[in-house]
């Protein structure tokens, strides 16, 4: 069996709603936001999709993260309090503004941040938190929004994973100060490559519609470019796809859930294998479907089941990401801006702590996990196929 892959049109949901936006868009001539109708379009169905005041389209979840962390606007030197699981684009739009990366651990079961390990992270030069919701599981927000206001820092939700995730009846990515979204690839929605920024703050507002625009003063009395910043403004051919895609996403992450569930259902009982669970007041929209081995129960752990299911053409991301992104020569050397290794240069002691011994509960995390790929064209076939297969690698290596 082929399972359905979001990497080519077996696994996507791209139809005639996406086309004839995209004609309409070629057809009008006009292909930059600044002057169509899509991009308006667009943010403002994804304004009222995630019930936030204002939402910006912008070229990439990279860009999405630049733009937030320069709306917060850090002074060379300053520490923005990360995860340390994510991706290097949410991580070198930091440097790129000239903050250093703090690092927090995360909870082996769910490989998120929490309130606690943020806490330990917290210092006098902090100048804002970013959280990943990741593989659509969100962070526990209620704790981490508590302790954010208790220090007056400002929070920044990566959910670029993370769409219609649900969490005290609010939407990840709306919980927080800023919300960053990616239409990558393989995201619930896409337009290949894109972003799109989300707050119900108007000056936050105001910075990120600038930075988006080099700063440029649209509809302003005595427009001017107020300050450094770069075009990261959406094309209106991926705002015409983006927002077909966006019509499309409840019943998306709904099929997600659903089969979802019903992998959950199959897998109950498995010794040695945990099947992924939301907090009591959250919803999981499964970017990826996530299990944790026991390998003192599965002899090789992660990596050999993988291994076994590869057999079956069920292919699948053993330990994900297997070091973390600090472990990258970016880190490690601070190969940054020609020789300067700025920002690092300018951190506190122990603030450029990227050593893999001082984040335990990370090393735990990766060691444990085995990351499936998940697809809103998932049938109950392809997930009996699923489980079937899981349930026999692991009888062939119980210990």
């Amino acid at each position: 069996m082929t399972l359905p892959s979001d990497q080519d049109a077996s696994g996507r949901t791209f139809d005639e709603k996406e086309i004839a936006y995209v004609t309409e868009a070629l057809r009008s001539g006009t292909l930059t936001t600044t002057k169509g109708k899509f991009g308006k379009a667009l943010e403002k169905a994804f304004a009222e999709k995630f019930g936030v005041k204002y939402a910006y389209a912008c070229t990439s979840g990279s860009a999405a993260i630049h733009i937030a962390v320069a709306t917060v606007n850090p002074d060379p030197g300053d520490e923005i309090i990360t995860t340390s699981i994510t991706d290097m684009g949410a991580l070198t739009p930091l440097m790129y503004r000239g903050a250093i990366p703090v690092f927090a651990e995360v909870d082996p079961k769910t490989l998120n941040v929490t309130a606690e390990t943020i806490k330990a992270k917290i210092s006098e030069r902090t100048k804002a938190i970013i959280v990943t919701h990741l593989f659509g599981n969100p962070c526990e927000m209620g704790p981490i929004m508590e302790l954010a206001r208790e220090c007056g820092l400002p929070v920044i939700e990566d959910s670029a994973q993370t769409f219609l995730a649900e969490q005290d009846g609010k939407f990840a990515g709306t919980i927080g100060d800023i919300g960053c979204f990616s239409l990558q690839q393989g995201k619930h929605m896409t337009t290949g490559e894109g972003g799109m920024v989300v707050t119900n703050d108007e000056k936050l507002a105001r910075h990120m519609f600038l930075y988006i625009n080099k700063a440029w003063g649209y509809g302003d009395a005595d427009p001017d470019h107020y300050f450094m910043a770069l075009n990261y403004r959406m094309s209106e051919l991926q705002a015409a796809v983006a927002l077909g895609q966006l019509e499309k996403l409840s019943e998306c992450v709904a099929n997600r859930q659903n089969t979802a569930a019903m992998l959950t259902e199959l897998l109950q009982g498995l010794d040695g294998i945990e099947t992924p669970a939301a907090a009591a007041d959250s919803t999981h929209v499964y970017w990826k479907y996530c299990l944790t081995i026991d390998d003192s129960k599965i002899e090789g752990g992660s990596p050999a089941l993988a291994a076994l299911l590869k057999e079956k053409n069920i292919f699948s991301a053993p330990r994900y990401i297997v070091k973390p992104a600090f472990m990258c020569r970016v880190f490690q050397e601070k190969n940054t801006l020609g020789g300067s290794q700025f920002p690092f240069n300018l951190a506190r002691e122990g603030a450029a702590d990227y050593k893999m011994e001082s984040y335990p509960l990370t090393a735990k995390a990766l060691h444990d996990v085995l990351v499936l790929p998940w697809n809103e064209k998932y049938t109950e076939e392809h997930v009996r196929y699923i489980a079937d297969n899981v349930r026999v690698a692991a009888a062939k290596l119980r210990k």
